[in-house]
């Protein structure tokens, strides 16, 4: 199978979906992988890194589409590259389409099949290769906090840590999922003091068995938000409900309540965002303050980091490539059922139905379609 591995496009994303070791892999097994020239470049994978792992590296993004078969990315398609998609094509990368119906019939007009990282589950629901990335996005959302209290940025002027004599700064942790229990080793490991909300008692048994009393844990209600939010000094946005729209969880009203300065980290903005008045930012203007809240919102946190997340991601990935390449599109599909629910659309026909219903359309039935 021929392989394609364009240069990411979106502001400021540096990771590559295929790492010169995954593509030593496909090429052991006979595929053909073309790279985009300095795809790599900017975390340490040079081109000529790539053709020593036998790849062909091809100057143009239009190149590696007009002669590759399924192509591997780590974002979205950006508006630059929908046109470059055609029926021949099987895109597998990170998709998040539910909060973009503009980018969804786009996708849908070219004919091509898509294959959302995102939405593929294992044995357990859990979503394997998302995990990588909510761990790190979950790690980076402290951090990325911790710099948007300081004064220059905007906040409140707070570390979390404390001082001697000072108190730790309060932490509001949405969600105890793989980003949100992230956050908490993170912003534990800072000496704050963290509160996770989550509306799973299982969850939180959990995480109260781990942590024990160096964090508080709380059913998640509108209550529970409406006494907490008024103390916070950083509130991390971590709920995810998969495929689908994250539900707004902080509203305006509750921003009239909080700390001038204080800080919201929405991770589930590429889900739409769990804060009403969040919006996608960039890694080049990350933050905006609405009703003297500092806002962080950007969409591809992980890419802060790209040669780690780029590495964690192919750990990950890689099976699935090579599933893909090996075994065909069609019968890799049919052979495995937790790869067939990454697939979000399918030769002109949106599959998922967690998108279907955030977007308020209809979908047809992946099984019945591939079988």
């Amino acid at each position: 199978m021929r392989i394609g591995v364009p240069k990411e496009s979106k502001n400021h994303e540096y990771r590559v979906g295929l790492t010169p070791a995954s593509v030593r892999e496909l090429v052991q097994f006979g595929h053909e992988v073309l790279v985009e020239q300095h795809a790599g470049k900017a975390i340490g994978f040079s081109d000529e890194d790539y053709q020593a792992s036998g790849a062909d590296v091809v100057a143009t993004k239009s190149q590696v589409f007009a002669q590759s078969e399924l192509i591997i990315k780590v974002k979205e398609p950006q508006p630059d590259e929908v046109h470059l998609f055609h029926d021949h094509h099987t895109l597998f990368t990170y998709l998040h389409l539910a909060p973009d119906p503009q980018l969804t019939q786009a996708l849908l007009k070219t004919g091509a099949t898509c294959i959302a990282y995102e939405t593929v589950t294992d044995n357990a629901g859990r979503l394997p290769l998302l995990a990588p990335m909510s761990e790190i996005a979950g790690r980076i959302a402290v951090q990325a906090g911790a710099r948007s209290l300081e004064m220059e940025a905007g906040g409140r002027g707070v570390l979390l840590s404390g001082a001697p004599g000072v108190p730790a700064g309060n932490v509001i942790v949405l969600g105890g999922g793989v980003v949100g229990r992230n956050a908490v080793a993170i912003a534990v490991g800072m000496g704050a003091h963290v509160t996770v909300l989550d509306t799973s008692l299982v969850t939180l048994r959990e995480l109260d068995l781990l942590w024990g009393n160096r964090i508080h844990t709380l059913a998640s209600t509108q209550t529970t938000l409406d006494s907490l939010l008024p103390s916070a000094d950083l509130v991390i946005g971590a709920v995810l409900i998969p495929g689908a729209r994250a539900p707004k969880l902080v509203t305006r009203n509750h921003l009239e309540s909080m700390k001038a300065g204080a800080v919201v980290v929405d991770v589930a903005i590429d889900q739409g965002g769990c804060v009403e008045t969040a919006r996608p930012t960039t890694h080049s203007q990350p933050t905006f303050i609405e009703q003297g809240v500092v806002h962080y919102c950007v969409a591809n946190m992980p890419g802060a980091v790209a040669r780690t997340s780029t590495l964690a991601l192919n750990n990950a990935t890689l099976p699935f490539v090579l599933a893909l390449a090996n075994q065909g599109i069609v019968a890799a599909l049919r052979n495995d059922p937790y790869l067939l629910q990454g697939l979000n659309i399918w030769q002109g026909q949106l599959t998922s139905p967690e998108v279907a219903a955030s977007q308020n359309v209809p979908y047809a039935n992946r099984q019945d379609l591939i079988h």
